[in-house]
């Protein structure tokens, strides 16, 4: 095998372990943050799920995103309605 491409493949493998360690962060804060904000509420605080919720607030239109009235101190779950 050339030199180089040993040197290649460790700094390939270099590569790799950062990438996962930068994808559990990710994972980690993603499961941290479901535990108290509405996985439905978007970044700009509207409410992506299609079903009703007690939290929906219909200020745009039925053709746009509701605005979510929720805090993000309360437990989501008991607010989605179910037919």
């Amino acid at each position: 095998m050339p030199l180089n491409a040993k040197a290649d493949k460790e700094r390939f493998q270099q590569s790799l372990r950062r990438l996962w360690e930068i994808y559990q962060d990710i994972g980690q804060t993603a499961n941290e943050v479901s535990m108290w904000r509405c996985p439905y509420k978007n970044k700009d605080d509207r409410c992506t799920a299609r079903f009703g919720c007690r939290n929906q607030l219909h200020t745009d239109g039925p053709d746009q995103l509701a605005l979510c009235t929720g805090s993000d101190k309360l437990d989501y779950q008991s607010a989605w309605e179910v037919e």
